[in-house]
């Protein structure tokens, strides 16, 4: 690891007060050399953890800013070197006079992510606390905090440790047969070793899993409006992005695309996506639309199907409320069966619009055409007018209840990052294979080799085993002074 000093403003620029950081071995020395104290006392003198008025003077000791400077002596600093952070005013001119000057005395500019790189080099934290730091600072809403900042304090990294250990004994008593194999000895017990490696399996698959979650959190959970078309998907888009994002019509099959946006509903982030209507057409670009449609849904965490009220009325001949025109009976039951079985592993919420056209003893008709042989119940169903706005905010409710955001508790792991996803996957089929080799009776140096290959990918997930290609990677991804 490079031992030179580095430096570099860690605020936006425009803000009141502006932070430059310095770290490295001479960064107490360097800034002081620029540094004039109200009490006339050296940085150097200075114990860790304590805060000095003064200063920033250049080398003709003209005063460049009144600052207030923070040092930190290693290890006791955020990359486990000696630190210093100087406070001063937020002009752009005063942060880059003082960066000049830090360089003229000894400093280089930092690369991105280089100050939590040097943390993770020195042991501060491991790899996946550090790519924590990242996503925590690109946090746009309450949930994907949540998320960073608990693996951040280490709750991945500690499971991951217990996995290794476990593993790790069970090499060594599988590899410690090997040095006695003259004597035909055996000190692991073949059926606890297959119980603990099941154990483990377990642990390894829930984590595996919980990677589309944490996905779709960090990413913006993904939400398919589907239905036939002129149900009303691209008003309800609108109402929910509170602005005009879909082009709404009276014309069938308006919507030929998919259009995404995303909201943030009680600090969770949401990715709409309005689909093509659903419907028999001879249209090429529309069966196109309709053909996409069902792959979003196939993308989805969360399924909204928009039903049209006026629709669903049973009488052909029954006449809609408020208009003059003739009810046309709705292909419900043929929609129903095509898109519920791409719903099973979904949230599913049964939409009817345009209630606001409805009275009570006509939704009970609803109500049966809706709930017959399809599984649906009534706590996946809810009435609204996207129109008028009527019961949106308790749609968005039961969006947040969908979401399982309110399951997650603190002590829970959730993997939200694509690298560790990977790395998982593969100790997971790694675990798998020794489950088989046991099952199997076969020799205890297979069977440890394929435990060290489990160990290997959950070491890569903490940089016990990362290349020089990975780390360059993941920390250029950082913004610089961080």
């Amino acid at each position: 690891m490079e031992k030179d000093t580095i430096c570099a403003i860690a605020t936006a620029s425009g803000g009141a007060i502006g932070i430059i950081r310095v770290s490295g071995c001479d960064s107490i020395k360097i800034t002081d050399k620029i540094f004039v104290s109200k009490r006339g006392k050296s940085l150097q003198d200075s114990p860790t953890y304590s805060l000095h008025y003064g200063y920033i003077v250049d080398d003709k000791g003209e005063t460049i800013d009144e600052v207030m400077i923070a040092t930190y002596h290693a290890p006791k600093s955020y990359t486990g070197e000696d630190s210093t952070e100087i406070m001063c005013h937020g002009s752009g001119y005063i942060l880059q006079k003082v960066t000049e000057l830090l360089i003229e005395n000894g400093c280089r500019i930092a690369a991105p992510g280089e100050y939590t790189q040097r943390a993770f080099l020195n042991g501060k934290m491991d790899l996946s606390q550090a790519e924590a730091v990242a996503d925590l600072i690109a946090a746009s809403n309450y949930a994907s905090h949540k998320l960073a900042m608990n693996q951040m304090r280490g709750q991945f990294s500690k499971e991951l440790h217990h996995l290794r250990n476990q593993l790790l004994e069970m090499t060594s008593l599988l590899e410690l047969e090997l040095d006695f194999s003259e004597e035909d000895v055996e000190f692991a017990d073949r059926k606890k070793l297959l119980d603990l490696s099941v154990k483990i399996e377990k642990v390894i698959s829930k984590l595996t899993h919980s990677f589309r979650l944490g996905n779709a959190i960090k990413n913006g959970i993904p939400v398919a409006i589907i239905g036939e078309t002129n149900v009303g998907k691209s008003t309800l888009l609108n109402q929910l992005l509170h602005e005009e994002r879909a082009i709404v019509s009276d014309i069938h099959g308006t919507t030929r695309d998919s259009i995404e946006d995303c909201i943030n509903i009680n600090g969770v982030t949401f990715r709409f996506i309005d689909t093509a209507g659903i419907r028999t057409t001879d249209d090429v670009i529309e069966n196109i639309g309709i053909e996409r449609t069902f792959c979003k849904i196939k993308e989805a965490e969360i399924v909204l199907w928009l039903i049209d009220a006026t629709e669903l009325l049973e009488d052909a001949s029954e006449q809609k409320p408020s208009t003059g025109h003739i009810h046309n009976p709705s292909n419900i039951d043929e929609i129903k069966t095509r898109i519920l079985p791409f719903c099973e592993d979904k949230s599913l919420i049964c939409v009817i619009n345009k209630c606001d056209l409805i009275d009570e003893d006509q939704m009970y008709t609803i109500y049966n055409r809706i709930y017959q042989n399809s599984g649906i119940n009534e706590n996946e169903t809810i009435r609204i007018s996207a129109k008028t706005g009527m019961n949106i905010t308790s749609l968005e409710n039961m969006l947040i209840d969908a979401s399982h955001i309110s399951d997650i508790n603190d002590n829970d792991i959730i993997v939200t990052n694509i690298r560790h996803a990977d790395s998982l996957n593969n100790a997971l089929a790694s675990i798998k294979q020794v489950e088989t080799s046991l099952q199997q009776g076969l020799s205890g140096d297979l069977i440890s080799e394929d435990l060290r290959t489990t160990i290997h990918h959950l070491s890569e997930i903490v940089g016990e085993v990362s290349s020089d290609d990975v780390l360059k990677s993941i920390f250029s991804r950082f913004c610089i002074g961080k």
